[in-house]
């Protein structure tokens, strides 16, 4: 396969970008990365500058540009299809798939009042209305997850998939604002964090100025 571009903006507080930046390399890919800071006087004309929608993350390929974190997931997928980024299990798959799109769409009490921010620590902030309920969703989902699916391995569906890709900016807010967890939720947020591919996004986060 001819190079990958990601454009994606500071690792610090880009939620969105995590998510196929992170399994890109699980994928183990060579990729070109654009990193864009984010909440400076010209982060909006950069991103355009690739971005149709204004937005980031973008994946640059040959002649495609595959903008929206689902979107550029699920070209990878279709791209690398032995890799199993969804699961090949046809249940475990349609379950993964509306976790997924239920993080994509939902949540926004969350992503409101919780906002990812790696290098901070807010315990006991964040919690306004609304907040808590999606917190106890989100912790059923990885119960039920890791209860129903992952018997293989230490992430929801087991090994690796674009669910956990997607969860991966949840686990940060939560370690940011020590949201108090169950057993099996403090076990999956330490296993995503325990991915080397986490501690490097973490560290780069860590090093930024912005």
């Amino acid at each position: 396969m001819t190079q990958l571009t990601l454009v994606i903006g500071s690792k610090n507080y880009s939620s969105w970008s995590l998510r196929p930046w992170l399994v890109m390399k699980e994928l183990g890919l060579e990729f070109n990365e654009i990193l864009i800071p984010l909440y400076t006087p010209e982060s909006s004309s950069k991103i355009r500058q690739y971005s149709p929608s204004g937005k980031v993350p973008v994946l640059l390929h040959e002649t495609q540009t595959v903008w929206d974190s689902l979107a550029i997931c699920e070209y990878l997928a279709e791209a690398f299809p032995n890799k199993h980024l969804w699961p090949e299990d046809k249940a475990a798959r349609a379950f993964a798939r509306s976790i997924s799109a239920e993080m994509h769409s939902g949540f926004a009490n969350l992503r409101e009042n919780m906002p990812m921010n790696c290098r901070a620590k807010y315990p006991g902030k964040g919690l306004a209305p609304g907040v808590q309920q999606d917190i106890d969703r989100i912790t059923s989902i990885w119960q039920y997850s890791r209860q129903n699916f992952g018997s293989s391995g230490n992430l929801l569906l087991g090994n690796f998939t674009i669910a956990d890709a997607f969860f991966a900016p949840v686990v940060l807010r939560f370690v940011t604002y020590d949201v108090q967890l169950d057993a099996i939720s403090q076990d999956y947020v330490k296993a995503v964090l325990a991915l080397s591919t986490m501690q490097e996004w973490l560290k780069a986060a860590e090093n930024e100025t912005n």
